[in-house]
């Protein structure tokens, strides 16, 4: 078979193989036998196959490992072995319990949108590696619960090339992905693939392109502009100065950036790359916002000296002022993108929740 082209093979997220192992795991239980090769649902619906090794079963616990591939964009945690432990809760019927193990982070602040003291699995993976043991443990749920355990050996020293520390997850490497699938986004391939697809909009004649930040995002762009032709929207992740550049390059007028309160932070400050490693959110421009709105100059701090955006957004929300504040989020978005490129665009930002909910958009002149 021909083989694919550098910089542009895909790999699986830490949670798509957390939950391969959990799913390859739960046949341990329910039949004694772990199997080499496991199915899993991913969080975009798609099947996938993953090879599991390390098999342990005694009818009373088993254990299954999955061995992360990154594909062409690995970072710390590629060839992370995430393992996962299931045993039964005879005395929990119906329940699936989810616990993080060594080297899995704890998380010790707020603004994350997980549980203090919890593990650091977030929402998506967390439901995707549920959905999968239930999928497969589901004829005795009714008569005994399960525990899994989602553990990675050296996953404390991954954590350390990481800003886990910073954001207050310590102990290990956090457990991530809104798809599954992990896209070479710091590649020279993925950078051309956003540039290309701002050319095809171009070239079909369209005024309009949509630019998100991942899937997320675009989905919730697509619900909202339901008139617009798929080739108007393009997934530019942290590429904005390339999306804007080759837009103005073609003509395109109308920009629609849809995002969260993260990225759309980092374009409010001036940073047209967001990469994570590329520059920290300026919290101090989320209190400088925060201040406009008169919230009390004690909140104003705590957004100032935090790590996330997100807690920014959760203490604005928490005094009725979350609409208001990301309304002058996106605004500011617009006032810095017109002073970058005077004259050139018509800009509509929107902005959504972390579950892809809209909380408000604005609009230039």
């Amino acid at each position: 078979m021909k083989k694919e082209a550098r910089g542009t093979r895909t790999g699986f997220t830490t949670g798509a193989c957390s939950a391969a192992a959990a799913r390859a795991a739960a046949p341990g239980l329910l039949q004694g036998e772990v199997p080499s090769k496991v199915e899993c649902l991913l969080p975009n619906g798609q099947q996938v196959f993953f090879e599991v090794t390390d098999a342990v079963t005694d009818g009373k616990k088993a254990r299954a490992v999955v061995i992360k591939d990154a594909g062409d964009d690995p970072d710390c945690t590629d060839k992370a072995r995430l393992t996962a432990d299931l045993e039964w809760l005879p005395h929990t019927p119906g329940v699936v319990e989810l616990c993080g193990g060594s080297g899995v982070g704890v998380v010790t602040m707020p603004g994350l949108g997980l549980d203090v003291g919890g593990p650091a699995i977030n929402p998506v993976p967390r439901k995707n590696i549920i959905e999968n043991v239930r999928a497969v443990l589901a004829p005795v749920l009714d008569e005994c619960g399960v525990r899994v355990t989602i553990s990675v050996p050296q996953g404390e020293e991954m954590a350390k090339k990481t800003l886990n520390a910073r954001l207050g997850i310590l102990g290990g490497i956090s457990i991530l992905g809104t798809t599954g699938i992990v896209r070479p986004y710091s590649t020279a391939a993925y950078r051309a693939s956003v540039v290309q697809g701002v050319q095809v909009a171009a070239t079909l004649g369209l005024s309009t392109v949509v630019l998100t930040t991942g899937g997320r995002t675009e989905k919730f762009v697509m619900t909202e502009l339901p008139h617009l032709p798929p080739a108007s929207f393009v997934q530019m992740g942290d590429f904005l100065r390339y999306a804007m550049s080759a837009a103005q390059r073609h003509g395109i007028r109308h920009v629609v950036i849809g995002g969260m309160i993260g990225k759309l932070t980092k374009i409010a400050q001036g940073e047209e790359i967001t990469h994570a490693g590329r520059a920290e959110v300026d919290t101090g421009l989320l209190a400088q916002l925060a201040a406009e709105l008169g919230t009390p100059a004690d909140v104003c701090a705590d957004i100032a000296a935090a790590e996330t955006a997100r807690y920014a957004g959760e203490r604005m929300d928490a005094l009725g002022m979350g609409v208001a504040f990301h309304h002058l989020l996106a605004k500011r978005v617009i006032s810095t993108l017109e002073n970058r490129y005077p004259g050139q665009f018509s800009l509509r930002v929107m902005v959504c929740d972390f579950d892809g909910n809209k909380i408000t958009e604005a609009a230039s002149a």
